[in-house]
């Protein structure tokens, strides 16, 4: 029934366009007429795309007739964070320094998702330029929590989680630095994929750190998260029938990681963990001393690479800028390019010698976010509480980040907690069929 197709998952949307149950046409007529009446969704989305969206349906309502569907999800809306380009529509990267900036053709993974029969709904509401794990954005907008009204949804994917948890799209797109798939996905109970770097095409996507962004879905389900990597690569989406959890093992990471928790995560943790347990993996707790070192070296790494890319910008018109966002892009004004050199070669050593700490497992397992999403309006008052907090909400993100690892976060059960498997980039497709079977598990 209509009424139930926007809290469906991606994957039941496109069985039910292939079985001839769901018409593309009223599906994303359906979408976009709860944009419309939603009161959030000036918040959520920063632009739609109506003409798209309905010129795209049509032609996957056309191809499901003729038996020819392009791919598993030919037909289904989604949103894409406001940092993909997509032709003829403005891509302001949640920024004032982008406003107006018009692309002349779509970012390789929209082109690669639209030939895949994707519906392009529109473009979702992000922190300025990604470089914030929040999700607060005075200059454009703030979107809401699906646990907390008064809460931030996280970031940088802020919009893109929001759109999903709301039921606004049937899944986000939205790009990952230092956890901006992540964080939005567990503060809002979604399923969120982290690709290891050079996984996902950077072509046509506005850049952070390109040394270090990928992108990745935002979703209800792994089978999701899979069929949407596979419609963003052009690739086929590996067989997750089968999985499970026996023989497996995990390894808990004792390291920063569990540091300080808030009561929820740990709590969420917990049980996820056990339930794990009590599926036939085997888990053991390790310390792993190259992750406290690599980061040490996070502040080098990031906020070097960001000012480099968008130093000219930023001094041209600072003032356009959210000061928080503005300083952070000027902590790495003052590196030594030597130092930054050398920052990388020692964090190459040491994602080395992290893969030979961790090779006999099948994946690193940890809370994905130490904390619950803070009040919006003190993060907005109070500077240091706003530094603070985005430091611990990134703390564990950004491990995976730093090491180069594919990162895969399920809800623990706990509203805004986590669970995040991380295993080495090129591993995504092992991955996947881990979190289909945790998902299970967990349930």
């Amino acid at each position: 029934m209509a009424q139930d197709w926007t809290k469906m998952s991606a994957a039941d949307l496109g069985r039910g366009i292939g079985a001839g149950e769901i018409d593309p046409v009223s599906l994303t007529e359906t979408f976009l007429s709860a944009i419309e009446s939603h009161e959030a969704a000036g918040r959520i989305y920063a632009r739609t795309t109506p003409d798209r969206a309905r010129a795209e349906a049509g032609a996957a309502a056309a191809r499901a007739e003729a038996g020819r569907r392009l791919s598993p999800l030919d037909g289904v809306p989604i949103s894409w964070k406001d940092l993909f380009d997509t032709v003829g529509t403005a891509t302001e990267a949640g920024s004032a320094l982008l406003k107006g900036r018009t692309p002349e053709r779509d970012a390789e993974v929209l082109r690669n998702a639209t030939a895949a029969g994707l519906v392009c709904l529109g473009k979702t509401h992000m922190t300025e330029l990604a470089f914030s794990g929040l999700g607060l954005n005075p200059v454009t907008a703030t979107p809401p929590n699906v646990n907390d009204p008064e809460a931030v949804p996280g970031g940088s994917s802020s919009g893109a989680a929001a759109s999903v948890a709301f039921g606004l799209a049937a899944a986000g797109i939205g790009s990952d630095t230092a956890g901006s798939v992540r964080v939005p996905s567990v503060w809002n109970d979604l399923v969120g994929l982290k690709p290891g770097h050079g996984a996902t095409s950077l072509e046509g996507v506005v850049p952070l750190c390109p040394s270090l962004d990928s992108v990745g879905p935002l979703c209800r389900t792994v089978e999701d998260a899979s069929l949407l990597m596979a419609a963003l690569t052009g690739g086929k989406a590996p067989d997750l029938r089968g999985a499970s959890l026996k023989g497996t093992r995990f390894m808990v990471l004792d390291t920063v990681a569990l540091d300080d928790l808030e009561e929820a995560p740990k709590q969420g943790f917990e049980r996820a963990v056990e339930r794990l347990e009590a599926a036939g993996a085997t888990v053991e707790r390790r310390a792993v001393p190259e992750v406290a070192q690599a980061l040490d070296l996070a502040a080098v790494v990031f906020a070097t690479e960001g000012y480099g890319v968008w130093k000219d910008a930023i001094e041209g018109n600072p003032d356009v800028m959210y000061h928080q966002i503005r300083e952070r892009f000027r902590g790495g004004r003052d590196t030594l390019g030597s130092d930054f050199v050398a920052a990388w070669q020692r964090l190459h050593a040491l994602r080395q010698a992290y893969r030979e700490a961790t090779a006999g497992f099948d994946a690193v397992i940890m809370p994905t976010s130490p904390i619950l999403p803070p009040n919006a309006e003190r993060l907005a008052e109070d500077d240091a509480y706003y530094a603070e907090r985005n430091l611990m909400t990134l703390r564990n993100t950004r491990i995976g980040s730093l090491l180069n690892l594919a990162g895969l976060t399920l809800p623990t059960g706990v509203p805004s907690t986590g669970i995040l498997f991380q295993a080495p980039a090129g591993a995504e497709n092992c991955l996947l069929r881990l979190g289909v079977a945790a998902e299970r598990a967990l349930a």
